[in-house]
């Protein structure tokens, strides 16, 4: 098995004001972590967010995009639950062939959290001593959880776009206002998204990090879009549909950096 590709990209110049993530995208395992690792496949592409660095793609200038799959390290998590170590840590799932994971691989994926995170607060130190800024992060969830011949789960707990803003400052209700907006606008062949806030996620760790360590400054939204963009049991994409959700995330740009720029000063912004 060939080596996988570096863990995770930061990408663009960074001087731009809105960062786009794609921290559940991965799918790549060390092979000394792959061959302990019983679960199927596409049972773990299921629970991956493959596609979502596509999503994503709206032409920022501060990206981010994840390689690694969640299974051997989970950036969206607390420190001490970032390795999926039992079933109870991924949905009941079984997944080693080893009741308990060597120490040597936890720590050596241990260490590539460790470094993304201190790697981020690199670059969102320097964003955050230049003004406010905002972070989309980008994830995805299923709603045919019941099989792939099953009903969808219904509309009125499952939005095409769940806005995440458990931990935010109410400082930054004007840019979710803008995002929401625009990203319920009509789409190209006048239908709407379904987009609204805390619906089923309020965001997970990289947004509480962030509102922690930035709690003037930075400002997280976790999006999370249904799987309405592909199958999830299959894992075949439609193409079209990615492209019309990242168009339509692509609008909301303009909007929520004016109202970013629009916001009463704030002091300094990083909280060590």
């Amino acid at each position: 098995m060939s080596s996988p590709r570096q863990p995770y990209q930061f990408t663009g110049d960074w001087r731009d004001r809105l960062v786009v993530t794609a921290i559940h995208t991965g799918h790549d395992l060390r092979p000394e972590v792959a061959e302990h690792l019983v679960l199927a496949e596409d049972d773990r592409l299921r629970e991956e967010d493959p596609f979502t660095d596509l999503i994503g793609d709206i032409g920022s200038g501060s990206r981010i995009v994840v390689h690694r799959s969640r299974f051997e390290v989970d950036l969206n998590r607390p420190p001490e639950g970032a390795i999926y170590r039992a079933p109870a840590d991924a949905w009941d799932l079984d997944l080693w062939d080893t009741e308990t994971l060597a120490d040597e691989l936890v720590a050596d994926s241990r260490a590539i959290y460790d470094d993304f995170y201190s790697e981020l607060a690199d670059r969102l130190d320097a964003l955050a001593a230049e003004g406010p800024f905002v972070v989309y992060d980008v994830h995805s969830y299923n709603h045919r959880r019941d099989g792939a011949d099953q009903s969808a789960s219904a509309q009125q707990d499952n939005p095409d776009v769940n806005v995440g803003t458990g931990t935010l400052d109410e400082r930054f209700a004007p840019v979710v206002a803008a995002f929401m907006t625009a990203m319920a606008a009509p789409l190209a062949d006048g239908s709407r998204l379904d987009v609204r806030e805390n619906v089923r996620f309020q965001g997970g760790e990289l947004s509480k990090w962030i509102h922690r360590r930035y709690p003037r400054m930075g400002c997280c939204l976790a999006l999370e879009f249904k799987k309405i963009f592909m199958d999830e049991w299959t894992g075949k994409p439609d193409h079209a549909r990615i492209k019309q959700l990242a168009d339509a995330l692509a609008t909301t740009r303009q909007p929520v950096l004016d109202a970013l720029a629009n916001l009463p000063a704030a002091g300094s912004g990083v909280d060590r």
